[in-house]
């Protein structure tokens, strides 16, 4: 085995679980979190084993089957972005209270100053609501390392283990030094169905079990080989409590006479917090995220104890931080190295040149200006990109799915017409539900599902309901004459605008499907075509 690899976070992470005896990896494509699954089924030792790695409709899905496997004794991890811990959140809070038998690793990929996302979510809220461990890896090499220790640290603890990682980990690269290959686990299925069955008396009993562990929780991470305490010489002014990657950013500006507190697993290691703000006329928290760790540090000391971060507004209240902003929170003046070029172009993101998805926009924008009242719901997907210019055609997106659901509550309050447009993958993943209120209601709306047969906006991985829209629809409940096919290519406009004009008539659910293969993944196929002969 190579023993040093240039990896990014994510591929750190996925060859760490594979090297740490996973059976399967379960997950929901999203940005920052996708390559760490397509690593995975693109890895030699991983086909070798036959590692379970299909693309899951949803991270409640995922985070569910994950469980099973987990009861089955085997290894498991599943992956998502901040914002599918919402989605995941049933199952994986109820994990804590099942515990798990096999070891079970949730790695949430959050994203602050939201590259790719509606939000800023910080995923350790979740741990601590769990009440679980969570592992914050500061280097790519510990990312790799911890992953044969969240394994074994859930297998002793008989706790899922949540693993928090930022865009900036997850898309940047380090050398790894990589160890030996561990076995996977044999087959055990768990034995104890008090553990599992969640009826009251059951679910009581393991959450006062669980209540009971939070100490031994507290231990580990006061002797994690992952808190790491740098004292200074003698009494400092100011001491750093550095969490995750944030840590690099501190010591890229402070030497040995700044006492540094690194913390990269909670709950917060509260003796040597303690032991630090003695040696200390202050503490300053640097954290990428929300301020989780400056609110409960507050907490710890007394009220008169001068403690700086986020709150305090010596750190920027949002967005990531950067080696600039660490920096001036510590008093230390630096030319602006991460700054914005003040001469670039700004470049908003478009759709491709060749989309089906620009086809649907014009046919459905000539359309809708027909009626003043109408209302267009948009949904999570490359298409989301038809709020911009050119097309400007969204009147909302909110959440995966919610383009439905919206549509159907602005009809319901007398809306006309009420139009979602919603993706095939994103359609699978939450947007089912919504069409079978539609139905259950008779909503008077219209649905575009807009069919690329691809999960395009995050790089081309399969679609779940691919080849099996208009059964799904049909099997929800939509009358048959009312759902419709088309090409969304130019030379179909009449028939796409007529076709919308018809089912907006119509008083009740109608859904559009509008089918081309996305251009990114066709023009994939036809060059592995061509390198093929």
């Amino acid at each position: 085995m190579e023993n040093r690899r240039l990896l990014l976070g994510d591929e750190a992470i996925a060859l760490g679980a594979i090297h740490a005896g996973i059976s399967g990896v379960y997950a929901y494509p999203g940005t920052p979190s996708t390559e760490i699954t397509e690593f995975i089924q693109n890895n030699d030792i991983a086909r070798e084993r036959a590692l379970h790695s299909t693309w899951c409709t949803n991270e409640k899905t995922a985070m569910e089957a994950a469980l099973g496997m987990s009861y089955a004794g085997k290894r498991a991890l599943v992956c998502m972005k901040h914002v599918g811990m919402n989605v995941a959140a049933d199952a994986f809070v109820n994990s804590a209270i099942t515990g798990v038998n096999g070891g079970l690793v949730v790695l949430a990929a959050d994203d602050p100053s939201m590259h790719s996302s509606q939000n800023e979510q910080d995923s350790r809220f979740y741990g601590r609501f769990a009440m679980i461990p969570v592992l914050e890896p500061s280097t790519q090499q510990e990312a790799y390392d911890m992953m044969s220790y969240a394994f074994q640290l859930s297998e002793s603890l008989k706790l899922p283990i949540l693993m928090r990682v930022v865009t900036r980990m997850a898309h940047s690269r380090a050398g790894v030094e990589v160890k030996e290959l561990q076995n996977e686990n044999e087959l055990n299925p768990d034995n104890e169905r008090a553990h599992w069955v969640l009826l009251p008396a059951n679910a009581r009993r393991q959450y006062a079990a669980l209540v009971e562990k939070q100490a031994q929780l507290v231990g580990s991470s006061e002797c994690s080989p992952y808190n790491i305490y740098k004292p200074a010489a003698g009494r400092a002014p100011l001491g750093v409590i550095a969490c995750g990657i944030a840590y690099n950013y501190v010591m890229e500006n402070v030497g040995a006479d700044v006492p540094v507190l690194k913390v990269s697993q909670y709950p917060l290691p509260e003796a040597r917090i303690k032991e630090l703000a003695a040696n200390c006329d202050a503490l300053i928290v640097m954290e990428d995220g929300q301020p989780i760790v400056e609110e409960t540090v507050k907490g710890m000391l007394s009220a008169d104890y001068p403690l700086y971060g986020r709150l305090t507004g010596h750190l920027p209240r949002t967005g990531e931080l950067t080696p600039d902003n660490v920096a001036k929170a510590l008093g230390i003046e630096t030319e602006a190295t991460f700054a914005a070029a003040e001469q670039v172009v700004g470049r908003p993101p478009a759709l491709c040149q060749g989309c089906g998805h620009r086809d649907v926009y014009n046919a459905l924008n000539a359309v809708a200006a027909e009626f003043p009242g109408a209302r267009i719901f948009g949904d999570i997907g490359c298409y989301t990109l038809g709020a911009l210019p050119p097309f400007r055609a969204i009147d909302s997106c909110v959440d995966m799915g919610a383009s439905i659901t919206m549509a159907k509550g602005a009809a319901d309050a007398g809306v006309h017409p009420a139009i979602a447009v919603i993706g095939d993958s994103t359609f699978t993943h939450s947007g089912m539900t919504g069409l079978l209120d539609a139905v259950n209601d008779k909503a008077n709306i219209t649905v575009l599902l807009s069919d690329n047969l691809t999960t395009a906006m995050t790089g081309g991985q399969d679609s779940a309901g691919t080849n099996k829209f208009e059964a799904i629809c049909l099997g929800l409940g939509v009358e048959p004459e009312h759902v419709r096919v088309v090409v969304p290519i130019p030379k179909n406009m009449e028939e796409i605008t007529r076709i919308l004009r018809e089912e907006i008539a119509y008083e009740g659910v109608s859904v559009i499907i509008p089918r081309r293969e996305c251009m990114q993944t066709l023009n994939r196929k036809l060059r592995q075509k061509r390198n093929a002969k």
